[in-house]
């Protein structure tokens, strides 16, 4: 049968089905049949009618059982390879078992894989170059004594250095695309800019006033056109390394109003995982809390919240077990209501992206109703948008997302808050660009998609 091409096979499906409704039908009036030597004749006919109804019925729920596993199943696996080989960097090779008996379809398809990827070896030789040579601008960048802030037409950050963050972290948490009035007063940037567009000056000097009351002197540079400007401010610490966070993207991404209209990779988004002393958020309690951000559809390296929290409880063994995190581990840490507060600034402007979103954010809504917070974030699961890329019958765990997505998860960060929030955030950008592939392109689009399969929660880790 495997060898039969696959019109013939499903013309065999149904002369296969045909015969069968024949044979329950010639049963039916068989057993009608013998029964008409009895007076009760109606009997037989009752008899018929229900042998050939729950019988037909059987027959195709049996058959359409068949061909859901050995067809359907199987086509809707293929395409979500496909997708995520095509839009992604995965290059492991198709599993052409799983669809044996689709015919050359499986076999096609592997083999425009292996084209592209012999094609993508060039491309990835050009990118390497690119890079490298981006690197060494950038170390000649990073030799400049100052602390430099590149800042979008709309005053949002789009790239900051070392010695940037480290100012930033005066006055809050460093953030790409964060508004650059979060950190120095507008009251001392908005005036000098408002003077250089009225004198036509390029560069002027400037004094800033940061939110914490530090002064910072330097110089402001603007682009042709007001397309944004640049601070160049006097470095805290002269001699520090200076690496660069940075997106330049920000400078052109639009911005919509209206969230469900907004492009998917226009968003910043949180991807974080929290470690607990149990599974109950009404009874237990956080040990530890890490995230990362995902801005213009990369995650940003430089911007990582990690910190163990002091439960104010006994850790359970069974729960050490699983995270190998132990009383004498946090006993200095900080209490989940200064966490919380540190980590609601972290989100300030995001979606909030978790795996199995219902039991992390439970532990962040029970804390925010007891303080003046309000995690009113958007969120995302990245359960449902897996379902989405690799159909619901497939396998939904964390681990077997990245299997299939070739993301390596070291075995002792995996159960760490920032190890699995990290394999997440790979994930979630992968798949991202998966579901744009199927015009999947929009915030509203994907709530839409995910309702779809709001009931795959259950048994998920």
């Amino acid at each position: 049968m495997r060898d039969l091409p696959l019109r013939l096979r499903v013309f065999l499906f149904f002369c296969l089905l045909g015969a069968g409704i024949v044979a329950v039908a010639a049963l039916a009036l068989w057993l009608g049949y013998r029964q008409l030597a009895v007076p009760e004749a109606l009997s037989a006919f009752v008899t018929v009618g229900i042998v050939v109804v729950f019988g037909v019925l059987g027959l195709i729920l049996a058959v359409w059982l068949l061909f859901d596993r050995h067809v359907s199943k199987p086509i809707e696996a293929l395409a979500a390879h496909l997708r995520v080989r095509a839009h992604s960097d995965v290059a492991q090779p198709i599993d052409e078992g799983a669809a044996r008996y689709l015919g050359d379809l499986a076999p096609a398809a592997s083999a425009i894989h292996r084209k592209l990827c012999s094609t993508s070896e060039t491309i990835e030789e050009q990118t390497a170059r690119l890079t490298r040579e981006k690197e060494q601008l950038l170390r000649i960048l990073s030799d400049i004594p100052l602390a430099v802030i590149l800042v979008s037409a709309d005053h949002r950050i789009v790239l900051y250095d070392g010695q940037a963050a480290a100012l930033m972290e005066r006055e809050g948490t460093p953030r790409l695309r964060a508004l650059i009035f979060d950190y120095l007063d507008k009251e001392s940037i908005q005036p000098t800019l408002d003077k250089m567009a009225k004198t036509d000056v390029p560069r002027s000097t400037i004094a800033v006033t940061g939110r914490s009351g530090a002064i910072y002197l330097g110089h402001v540079r603007r682009f042709a056109g007001w397309a944004g400007y640049t601070l160049m401010l006097e470095p805290l610490e002269a001699e520090a390394a200076r690496p660069f966070t940075y997106d330049f993207g920000l400078l052109e991404a639009p911005q919509s109003s209206e969230l469900r209209e907004t492009a998917l990779r226009d968003l910043t988004y949180v991807i974080f995982d929290s470690e607990t002393t149990g599974l109950n958020p009404d009874r237990d309690r956080v040990v530890q809390l890490a995230a990362v951000r995902v801005v213009n559809g990369r995650i940003v390296a430089g911007e990582v919240f990690d910190t163990l929290v002091r439960p104010g409880r006994k850790i359970p063994a069974q729960s050490t077990k699983v995270h190998r995190i132990d009383d004498a581990m946090v006993k200095g840490a900080p209490r989940f209501k200064a966490v919380c507060r540190d980590f609601h600034q972290f989100c300030e402007g995001a979606v909030i992206v978790a795996h199995n979103a219902p039991f992390d954010t439970a532990f962040l809504y029970r804390q925010a109703e007891r303080l003046d917070i309000d995690f009113d974030h958007p969120v995302l699961d990245t359960v449902h948008l897996s379902a989405a890329v690799f159909g619901g019958s497939a396998e939904h765990t964390l681990d077997a997302i990245c299997d299939r997505l070739e993301i390596e998860i070291d075995p002792s960060l995996r159960h760490t808050a920032l190890g699995d929030a990290q394999a997440t955030a790979e994930a979630f950008v992968k798949m991202i660009a998966v579901l744009e592939a199927r015009g999947i392109r929009t915030f509203g689009d994907v709530q839409a998609e995910a309702r779809k399969h709001s009931r795959i929660l259950k048994n998920v880790e």
